[in-house]
């Protein structure tokens, strides 16, 4: 059994001029929701054995952030270019290249890619993966080479706003 867990980066300081988008750092929320969101995975008992993660500054503090919560060392993920601005297409390559010793993989990047690789993954409609959002999927095979379209199954779904909402965490 494979899981597969996609963290999307916390909120982003708006794009201005200056500054290039790769290079945008999160906003006060997105400071505040990154560690929130590491504790609610910490309390699911959720931990990574690897962690693969866009360069992006708002990714790459997000992930900082939320591993430091669940004690994930930092100094041990993996940064992925191709994560940043990816398709579903190129982040199911990197997906479908990962090492078979490990079995519990987290990533941290972007939208629309990472909704619309949930989507696949699962077949279910999520319309939007929230920033901050983290959405578990677990996956009924030996090999990361064989996860396809439709092969996983929702674990869980967090995001910070989501106190109102239809229980979809399970916490």
């Amino acid at each position: 059994m494979k899981q597969l867990v996609l963290i999307r980066h916390a909120k982003s300081e708006e794009s201005n001029a200056g500054t290039k988008d790769f290079d945008r750092s999160l906003n006060p929320r997105g400071f505040s929701d990154a560690p929130k969101m590491g504790l609610r995975l910490k309390e699911l008992n959720e931990t990574p054995q690897f962690v693969i993660s866009s360069p992006a500054e708002r990714a790459r503090l997000t992930a900082q952030f939320v591993l430091e919560q669940v004690g994930y060392d930092n100094d041990n993920i993996h940064w992925e270019e191709e994560v940043y601005e990816a398709s579903a297409r190129i982040l199911m390559n990197i997906i479908n290249g990962i090492s078979e010793e490990y079995d519990t993989v987290w990533m941290f990047g972007h939208n629309p890619g990472f909704t619309y690789l949930a989507e696949y993954l699962t077949g279910e409609a999520i319309g939007n993966i929230p920033t901050s959002g983290a959405y578990g999927m677990t996956f009924d095979v030996n090999s990361w080479a064989e996860i396809s379209q439709n092969t996983g199954s929702k674990k869980f779904y967090i995001y910070p706003k989501e106190e109102n909402s239809d229980q979809r965490s399970k916490i």
